[in-house]
């Protein structure tokens, strides 16, 4: 009789966190990069129907590149749901107004749209600038790669 595969269970997910800095950095790869943490494509236990993904913290998000002239010409589209609510702002726009929210738009279009999309996208931390507060989940991952 041979032994059987066993599946992942949550209790055998473990979550890391990932400080990627985007500054100067093109925009649909490094967000390809970040989709493929936030699934936890690159884990050996990963199973489609669980969240096996990573915490995510990006910097620098107003800093973004893109490439050929997506900044005046890309353009990003919402509704309200009410008669006249329709909204249209181009990249350069947006990256005045909220910066964050390019790099949110980006990686959630390269996550799959199922159930566990929102829970995935609830560990993506977007920040414009250097700061962000989650630097105390980071010195803790430091302080354990030199003492090996």
């Amino acid at each position: 009789m041979q032994a059987q595969t066993e599946s992942t269970k949550l209790s055998a997910i473990k979550r890391e966190w990932h400080l990627i800095d985007v500054k100067g950095k093109i925009l649909g790869r490094v967000s390809s990069e970040i989709a493929q943490l936030l699934m936890g494509k690159s884990k050996p236990y990963f199973v489609k129907n669980l969240d096996c993904g990573d915490y995510v913290v990006v910097i620098n998000a107003k800093e973004v590149k893109t490439t050929g002239k997506k900044e005046d010409l890309k353009t990003y589209y919402r509704h309200s749901g009410y008669p006249g609510g329709f909204k249209a702002e181009k990249l350069k726009d947006l990256r005045q107004r909220n910066p964050e929210e390019i790099i949110k738009h980006a990686v959630s279009g390269m996550i799959p749209q199922n159930k566990l999309r929102a829970s995935m996208l609830k560990k993506l931390y977007v920040f414009a600038g250097e700061e962000h507060t989650y630097k105390d989940k980071f010195k803790a991952v430091k302080a354990e790669e030199v003492k090996e």
